[in-house]
């Protein structure tokens, strides 16, 4: 009975802390529209990128802050800035060139972008869950992650859901190349900024 309210709280906590990864993961979707094995690789890096989230808050809670000091969460936002500026560059490219196989191969979304951007994007997770597992028991800790787990896939069918609805699949499809990484880049700055990395 004691995990019960665990597992609620974990839901709770969840959802505020994720809830903009729809909007990237819809992205992604929109992104990967068409190519074969978008699904199972856009799930697998959010796993790949939230188990990192966790396990990095984690170790944080059990005192290895010394490895990963507050101070550093913020410069997570160079990835989905550089990823961002990566993504306009090819997009650029594409813009000029009139091949239409470079195009259908420029869409590929890889299983490291997405962990990348999830765990970039998962600073404001590590610094709710840190305090959060200080607070509660190893049995507590144990039911938020495995509540934690269970909605990620949750989170990658809502976003997939989202993005193949027809009115919102027709908008991403028009404009998901300056849509994704202007995100990317806005996403990636927010975080710098937020954060007060490099004295802003």
């Amino acid at each position: 009975m004691y995990l019960i309210p665990s597992i609620l709280q974990a839901i709770g906590l969840f959802m505020a802390t994720n809830i903009d990864d729809i909007i990237v993961l819809s992205l992604f979707f929109a992104r990967g529209a068409g190519q074969r094995g978008t699904t199972a690789r856009i799930l697998a890096g959010q796993y790949l990128g939230f188990g990192g989230i966790l396990a990095t808050a984690v170790l944080v809670a059990l005192g290895a802050g010394v490895f990963l000091p507050p101070q550093a969460i913020p410069y997570f936002g160079l990835i989905p800035l550089f990823l961002g500026l990566w993504a306009a560059w090819r997009a650029w490219r594409a813009a000029d060139d009139d091949d239409d196989d470079a195009k259908v191969a420029g869409k590929n979304v890889g299983v490291l972008t997405v962990a990348a951007v999830t765990f970039a994007n998962g600073g404001d997770n590590i610094g709710v869950y840190v305090p959060v597992f200080l607070s509660v028991g190893p049995t507590a800790v144990v039911a938020y992650c495995i509540a934690f787990l269970a909605l990620v896939a949750v989170l990658v069918v809502l976003a997939k859901f989202i993005a193949t609805r027809r009115p919102i699949a027709e908008v991403l499809e028009r404009w998901e190349h300056i849509l994704f990484p202007l995100v990317l880049i806005g996403l990636g700055v927010f975080i710098l900024v937020e954060g007060g990395a490099f004295g802003l």
